[in-house]
């Protein structure tokens, strides 16, 4: 989820550049702040925050696995 987020704030950062304007306030909205909120939620996503309970992508055996004889 914080990679899309990211995803977001790098396209609403993208846009603002394009268009060259900054919505009326240009010490909240210009292209450095947004760049760097986004690289945040990146590493935020990258170190594992917000991936839910569970912790895993593996699969998890109880018991003897399958196919170990």
């Amino acid at each position: 989820m914080l990679a899309i987020a990211a995803a977001a704030v790098f396209g609403f950062a993208l846009l603002l550049d394009l268009l060259d304007t900054d919505l009326g306030a240009p010490d909240l909205f210009n292209w450095n702040t947004l760049v760097l909120i986004g690289l945040l939620l990146l590493a935020l996503y990258l170190a594992g925050v917000g991936r839910g309970p569970g912790g895993g992508g593996g699969r998890w055996y109880r018991g003897r696995r399958p196919g170990r004889g």
